[in-house]
């Protein structure tokens, strides 16, 4: 098929003309309706809903807009495959009240839209989008940048995201697009090196084949009306084909249904097939994409990998557009687990490109969600953001680790079944996200080669390539094999697949052996040192579809396996700012914990069925922790938290210090339900925590930062947390936890405007809703100015004023000084000390001893092996000696013998100095 190219354009005014006649013609229905705005500065959105006459087809739209009548730039919201324009509608939204004019409408074949689908075919739903711009370019409110062109940008994720990429190659008034976890070229996709992948396409067809049901398998609310019937055709011919194909096939055009049920039958693609979907896809028209493009592309995804966000990046940026990628958690696998962050970038996106907002933030040119893996103290998963300066590519600094392992034969097996199991559409990537990823391969249908394990921390991030010499007895010679990457651990036996993806391949004419380069899946991976990495080369794979004829394959490694590493690409230090991150999904996972409601997941090895019963004698005591112990994952004697106890009365604000690794996190996490202890027993007003324990509605928390809407006011932000509790709204006690707060008439203010030091006094609030009984606080400080902290402190004080007890995580000692009114300290995981703020820092088991001159490294060794003697510090005026059985006279008659220049000796009186000593023995 020949790719046909759009019509010639009418002169702009000309044109502007007829589409004004036509478009009092093409509104068969309408309807408006008003949005109620989400706080009190955002203005309400109004929202007209019209079916469009197109040619061949009526399609649903919904026009957005918000404000007055100023000239504003525009955007078009596609959606993705199975779904309509309601489920882009709270971003189309948000957009308007963002100042823009959005346009979103249900594709040809989905929702309450006519017509058949097309795959983004360019002579229907590429044509039905440039009318759609048409269209905005007569609105009144909508920018133009000359007759008839509107300033308008295209995003869309999946099959919006497709074309909204078609719609700049095809239409030169389209300003700026953001496409999200798309394809670049659709053959590619579907038929990855020569493989047919069968279940996602499987999924496709099926996906739009229920008559009377809308896409996606839900009943439908409309039936849209039929096109007119294809043209008849003569026997034999490939139109007739199409046109059987189409009987069976939906609301798809026959075409497509003819190309997919042969391939299907066959069980690879061939050449037409390839050049059908090639000319629906955006690579077709890549040379023309000139715009401002912010990629962005799901890790866990195997219908649209990574490769395909790369291919749409390279292309661009080689026509001198504005290209930015980025990688986030999730897609088609996994759910897109960003989505807030992604809309927010988005939005700043077409601010800078649309609006001209020179000052606008877009973010990194690359930038990458990374978890690290599961988290070694509870499994779940962190996100934190890594960025690069420029976009690495999936090839970049590569590093080669050498593959041990012989030649080795196997088998593809009759039928390609049982097969292998890797990638799993639609849930392989939430199931490697939280730690469950399930890969099997079978013995006897591949060969496995193995690294040395790895001095030192690796970073993948792209693609590993290694070339392979395959042989094969298929009677034509051809082989179709699967790649893999695993993460080995120590013990050789535990592995785990990096987003659950495989990478296949077909080679031709290797009856007596043919070299053939794999490109395996890109990721970005992090992989221990002491892990290995192991490549599996197998002969089946669920997800795609293998040769029925049994053949016996033969592999071997030639060279070794390249690694890239990306070293431009840095991770920051500490989670991006949880406020541009979209709907708050960590607090709401946190309230989920606290009210009660059970995290999925695996339950600690101490959890136990039935929960003990209630300790009357503890029920006025806030916290009583008693012998808890927490061991790494998969460590054998390596603790997070070892043998822990103390208790938190009514009225105290308590400190919780130590340094990096002693286990602070650990134990707020048991504390709050989050994970199970191994040993020991937690119990909050005398009932034991566990996840989904009651009690632990009575405990606020604050860790790491809260998650808000930024274009939501203060106020509308709590509201909606709170909602998300379930719970009653006048449990809440809003008023108290704001006045506490001390926000002022900045709650109805977007968040947006906010400073630091107002967003964290924002999540303090948010803990403080319901007004707990205990309030968990995990360095609320971090990232204030000194007044702001100041400011911070008064919170805390104020609200433990009334009875209730705080619990404050924090490395800032003088600040804990002066907010605290007890300490607990931990190094290593065990209690170190624990007592009154005055206690520690002024008791008498701790000295400052004033010299008169420096001492060597070698005295204070000898000071700190005198009996009696704890830990010895070196302080900038002296050292800092504890006590251990010794008294300060007997200390300074040995200080004397051992010759020290003693000038002083006296009780010292500041937290730091305590914590350097009491954690100086271990340090």
């Amino acid at each position: 098929m020949k790719l046909r190219l759009p019509q010639p354009r009418l002169p702009r005014r000309r044109r502007t003309r007829l589409l004004a006649g036509a478009a009092a013609l093409a509104v068969v229905a309408g309807a408006g309706t008003w949005t109620a705005a989400a706080s009190g500065e955002a203005p309400a959105v109004h929202r007209q809903d019209r079916m469009v006459e197109m040619p061949g087809a009526a399609i649903d739209t919904s026009y957005f807009t918000a404000g007055g009548g100023q000239k504003r730039p525009a955007v078009l919201l596609g959606h993705g495959f199975g779904g309509s324009k309601d489920d882009v509608r709270a971003q189309a939204e948000r957009l308007a009240r963002d100042g823009y004019a959005v346009l979103t409408w249900s594709a040809r074949g989905f929702g309450r839209s006519g017509g058949r689908i097309g795959l983004n075919d360019p002579e229907h739903e590429v044509k039905d989008v440039s009318r759609l711009v048409d269209w905005l370019a007569l609105q009144p409110e909508v920018r133009l940048d000359e007759d008839g062109d509107p300033r308008v940008g295209v995003a869309g994720a999946s099959y919006g995201g497709a074309i909204s990429l078609l719609a700049a190659g095809y239409d030169k008034r389209v300003d700026a697009i953001a496409p999200q976890i798309t394809y670049w070229n659709l053959a590619d996709a579907l038929f990855p090196q020569g493989v047919f992948k069968k279940l996602w396409a499987g999924l496709f067809f099926t996906t739009g084949s229920a008559d009377g049901m809308q896409p996606g398998g839900v009943p439908g609310t409309a039936t849209a009306p039929d096109p007119a019937p294809a043209p008849a055709a003569s026997p034999g011919s490939s139109s007739a084909a199409a046109a059987a194909g189409g009987a069976a096939c939906g609301r798809f055009q026959p075409e497509l249904c003819a190309m997919y049920e042969r391939v299907a039958v066959a069980g690879k693609p061939d050449a037409e097939a390839r050049a059908l979907l090639e000319t629906r896809s955006p690579s077709a028209v890549g040379d023309r994409i000139k715009v401002p493009t912010l990629i962005v592309q799901g890790q866990e995804d195997s219908l649209f990998p990574l490769d395909q966000a790369d291919a749409m990046a390279k292309a661009i940026a080689a026509n001198g557009a504005p290209v930015s990628v980025d990688w986030a958690a999730g897609g088609h696998d996994g759910g897109m687990r960003e989505s807030g962050r992604v809309e927010d970038r988005v939005a700043a996106w077409f601010d800078r490109y649309l609006k001209d907002e020179k000052g606008a933030d877009t973010g990194p040119v690359f930038r990458v969600s990374r978890s690290g893996g599961i988290d070694s103290t509870d499994g779940a998963v962190q996100l934190r953001g890594a960025s690069g300066e420029r976009y690495p590519g999936l090839t970049a600094g590569p590093r080669e680790f050498a593959l041990g392992g012989r030649e080795q034969s196997f088998a593809n097996p009759a039928g390609g079944a049982p097969p292998a199991l890797s990638s799993l559409p639609g849930i392989g990537g939430q199931l490697a996200a939280v730690g469950a990823g399930l890969s099997l391969d079978f013995p006897g249908q591949y060969a496995r080669f193995d690294s040395e394990p790895l001095a030192e921390e690796v970073r993948i991030t792209g693609t590993p390539t290694v070339t392979l010499n395959v042989r094969s007895t298929a009677a034509d010679g051809s082989a179709v094999l699967f790649g893999k990457v695993y993460d080995v651990g120590p013990d050789g036996r535990q592995q785990v697949l990096p987003s659950q993806l495989v990478a296949p391949v077909r080679v031709e004419n290797a009856q007596q052996g043919a070299a053939v380069e794999l490109r395996l899946p890109a990721v970005d991976h992090a992989v221990e040192a002491g892990h290995r990495l192991r490549l599996v080369v197998a002969a089946t794979d669920l997800g795609y579809a293998s040769p029925a004829a049994p053949a016996t394959y033969t592999v071997s490694v030639r060279g070794a396996l390249a690694v890239p590493v990306a070293g431009g690409v840095r991770t920051a230090s500490a989670g991006l700012p949880a406020w541009t991150w979209g709907l708050p999904l960590g607090a709401a996972l946190l309230a989920a914990a606290l009210l009660g409601i059970r995290r999925t997941g695996r339950e600690g090895a101490g959890a136990r069925a039935g929960a003990p019963q209630p300790d009357p004698a503890l029920a006025d005591v806030p916290l009583q922790i008693s012998g808890l112990t927490k061991k790494y994952a998969r460590a054998q004697d390596r603790y997070a938290v070892r043998d822990l106890s103390f208790r938190v009365e009514k009225g105290q604000v308590l400190g919780l210090l130590g340094p990096n690794g002693a286990g602070k996190t650990t134990t707020l996490r048991m504390l709050m339900g989050l994970i199970s202890p191994d040993e020991g027993e937690i119990r909050v007003f005398g009932h034991a925590v566990r996840a989904g324990a009651p009690v632990l509605s009575r405990v606020g928390a604050f860790v790491e930062g809260a998650g808000f809407l930024p274009h939501l006011s203060g106020r509308a932000n709590l509201e909606l947390y709170w909602q998300a509790t379930g719970r009653p709204a006048g449990d809440a006690h809003m008023a108290e936890a704001l006045e506490i707060a001390g926000l002022g008439d900045a709650l109805e203010r977007a968040v947006r405007t906010y400073s630091q030091g107002m967003r964290q006094r924002l999540a303090i609030a948010q803990a403080m809703l319901g007004m707990p009984d205990l309030l968990i606080l995990d360095e609320p400080t971090n990232g204030l100015d000194p007044p702001q902290i100041r400011e911070m402190r008064d919170v805390m004080i104020r609200y433990a004023a009334g009875g209730r007890t705080v619990i404050v995580s924090s490395h800032l000692l003088s600040e804990v000084e002066q907010t605290c009114t007890h300490l607990v300290v931990m190094d290593r995981g065990r209690l170190v000390r624990a007592g009154e703020v005055e206690e520690i820092t002024g008791g008498g088991d701790t000295l400052l001893v004033a010299l008169a001159g420096p001492v060597d490294e070698g005295t204070v060794a000898k000071v700190a092996a005198l009996e009696g003697v704890g830990a010895v510090t070196a302080a900038d005026d002296g050292l800092l000696v504890r006590l251990e059985g010794a008294t300060a006279t007997a200390l300074i008659a040995e200080l004397v013998r051992l010759e020290v220049p003693v000038s002083a000796v006296g009780p010292h009186r500041r937290l730091e100095d305590a914590f350097l000593t009491l954690i100086g023995g271990a340090a």
